[in-house]
């Protein structure tokens, strides 16, 4: 707010004026502004509300890799947003080493294509860790077997899977993993001087740290751009968002696979007589054929059930079903 002069105060102005020891011309050029050169291969195209409201929407799409990554990799994953920039296009392809993991994202219905570049270091130890190992990085950075890029994809479409929800208060997008390049020179979806918005995500499996770079071209996202602020963001989220959340956590829960045993009975041998078990040998177990048999899913007891068969294979039937407070 402009300050307000009193009448005193007025009165000295016009008294310094008239004897001239203030000169009107100086006062104006004082409170003209300083003229900022304009870069005209930079073009402001992405405010900072624009990338505000970037960084809620991946905030969103961190939480839910955080809760996804760990079934594939077994292992606990934290992930964060640890901010944004606009930039151009050559810039961002400037500062790609090689080998790198890019997957170029087809993003449905808008026009053109997003970029999902993540850490070579971060790729190896996700590789060493659906392979079997403990997770742990490569010392010095190798190109990627044919076998390697068909895991790495696999993580890929799953982390492209997940921009879905996310983005439903934009628009409704059904992203596609079109190629995994591991050249940036062939990662060109858009002229290098066009200006794009890069979200950067922390993300931490076990003791490995490094990031994945979310490339997003104005190109692509022009259509939407007057939804990308937080006021149009936060009235067109549902009341109902955390049921949402609820009922696709509980459906992800759903499909996970559990291990179901029947155990038909127990019995004690010596280890001689195990060793000389032969064909046709008979176990006595401490159960009998009339007797309902346990079934355990994982470690719990959970079901009765009678042994039979159906069609060709082995089966029970279940009889009764074990309360936790039972």
């Amino acid at each position: 707010m402009a300050e307000i002069l009193s009448q005193d105060e007025i009165d000295a102005l016009l008294k310094a004026m008239s004897s001239g020891e203030l000169d009107a011309d100086q006062m104006q050029q004082k409170d003209e502004k300083k003229v900022r050169n304009y870069d005209f291969s930079r073009p402001t195209k992405f405010s900072k509300e624009h990338l505000r409201t970037l960084e809620i929407i991946f905030e969103h799409y961190a939480r839910l890799v955080s809760t996804n990554l760990p079934v594939f990799l077994r292992k606990n994953v934290q992930v964060s947003v640890m901010g944004s920039e606009a930039i151009t296009f050559n810039e961002f392809t400037n500062s790609l080493s090689s080998p790198i993991i890019m997957g170029i994202v087809n993003f449905a219905p808008l026009n053109g294509s997003i970029i999902m570049e993540l850490g070579i270091n971060l790729g190896y130890a996700m590789l060493d860790r659906m392979l079997g190992g403990s997770g742990t990085p490569l010392e010095k950075g190798r190109e990627f077997s044919e076998i390697e890029q068909i895991i790495i994809q696999k993580i890929l479409v799953m982390l492209t899977q997940l921009l879905r929800e996310p983005w439903k208060n934009v628009i409704n997008v059904a992203p596609v993993l079109s190629r995994l390049e591991t050249n940036s020179q062939f990662a060109q979806v858009i002229a290098p001087s066009d200006m794009v918005a890069i979200v950067t995500l922390d993300i931490k499996v076990g003791d490995v740290e490094g990031f994945m770079n979310i490339c997003l071209p104005f190109f692509t996202l022009e259509d939407v751009m007057d939804k990308l602020n937080t006021k149009y963001w936060y009235s067109n989220m549902q009341e109902n968002h955390d049921e949402n959340y609820e009922a696709y956590v509980e459906s992800l829960i759903r499909k996970v696979d559990v291990p179901i045993r029947a155990v038909l009975g127990k019995s004690t041998i010596s280890v001689n007589d195990f060793l000389n078990l032969q064909v046709g040998d008979c176990i006595r177990l401490d159960s009998g054929v009339d007797q309902d048999m346990s079934v355990y899913v994982g470690n719990i007891r959970k079901f009765t059930a009678l042994p039979g068969t159906e069609k060709d294979s082995y089966a029970v039937r279940i009889t009764s079903v074990i309360r936790e407070e039972e």
